[in-house]
């Protein structure tokens, strides 16, 4: 008993030294690690720093920071291990990274598909931060492309965090990718105006906004003849593209126009319906055998119309003759 007790004391002060031995160079390779901690995060600053006024290479700019980030910090681990154990070899990592990849794959799947999307994005730039994008209902503006998911500010002051497989695999509307944008609105005028003095006065309306580009130069299109008006379409220019400049612009734009063809007489009907009430049994419809409603045509006899005061002697000879029946049936039951 005593023998085994001194055997287990034995291994324990063996390890103890051994820790001991190796407090150095744990210290040493904390230190380490922690220098490389550092230099990675400034690293990743100084990238940023280098390509933060230049928009086109800002997102590049961020690929590259948090690469050279991770790849300095796994350079500083490799050290440091190496300092802690000097038997460690960087290829007994590697080997075990890649043994445990396979099964880190398949449980965080969404996550490396997010993480790999997020990275493309970044280095194709389909969009830009500040950049204004409509994606699925959802509209504003980009505030960050991260690795695994972009945030974007909505108009009315919401966050939208969208995966960026999701933005990868779909279509997304970039409103400011070009300096210009086109709006158009449809204007109906009644069909008794001068269609061609609405065009002109549309297109003196919009020339004086000074929102509205002269190049390309705004234009009005006659588009439908539609059940109560006659639709043109106007279309003009802005720059910048943006969503304040879409709504100031068209703001102003439809009130010119509105204030332009009422001062001169143009009408601006609402949508209006007419109801016509044709009673097919009358005897002045015509000829009823070349009639196409009503009576279908034909050569034989053509049913005379009924009077009303005809329809009401039937109706009262029919209610008549159930209240006799009914008399009837209750003295029946009487008996």
């Amino acid at each position: 008993m005593n023998a085994a007790i001194s055997t287990a004391w034995d291994k324990v002060q063996s390890m103890i030294n051994g820790f001991i031995a190796l407090v150095p160079n744990i210290v040493l390779g904390l230190i380490v690690f922690i220098f490389f901690l550092f230099i990675a995060s400034r690293i990743k600053a100084l990238v940023k720093r280098l390509t933060r006024n230049r928009r086109s290479a800002r997102n590049l700019g961020l690929v590259l920071g948090r690469l050279a980030q991770g790849v300095t910090v796994l350079i500083g681990l490799f050290i440091a291990l190496s300092i802690v154990i000097p038997t460690f070899r960087a290829g007994d990592l590697v080997q075990l990274l890649g043994i445990s990849g396979v099964a880190i794959g398949f449980a965080f799947r969404d996550i490396l598909q997010n993480f790999l999307a997020g990275i493309l994005i970044l280095l194709t730039e389909p969009f830009q931060i500040d950049d204004q994008i409509v994606f699925k209902g959802f509209e504003g503006t980009v505030e960050n492309i991260e690795t695994r998911a972009t945030t974007i500010r909505t108009y009315d002051g919401r966050r939208i965090v969208i995966p960026n497989s999701e933005l990868f695999i779909n279509s997304v509307t970039v409103n400011t990718a070009f300096d210009n944008r086109r709006l158009e609105y449809d204007v109906g005028i009644g069909y008794n105006d001068d269609t061609d003095l609405a065009k002109q006065l549309m297109l003196d309306a919009m020339y004086s906004v000074d929102e509205v580009l002269r190049e390309p130069a705004p234009d009005v299109l006659v588009m439908e003849l539609a059940e109560s008006t006659v639709n043109i379409r106007v279309r003009w220019w802005i720059n910048p593209p943006r969503r304040i400049d879409s709504l100031q612009s068209r703001d102003k734009v439809l009130s010119a126009i509105k204030k332009k063809l009422v001062a001169n007489g143009i009408d601006l009907p609402f949508p209006t319906q007419q109801i016509l009430f044709h009673d097919q049994t009358e005897e002045t419809d015509g000829n009823r055998s070349h009639q196409r409603e009503g009576w279908p045509s034909g050569k034989g006899e053509v049913p005379k119309p009924r009077r009303i005061s005809d329809s009401l002697r039937l109706l009262a000879q029919e209610r008549f003759s159930q209240d006799g029946n009914n008399k009837v049936d209750s003295k029946i039951n009487e008996k």
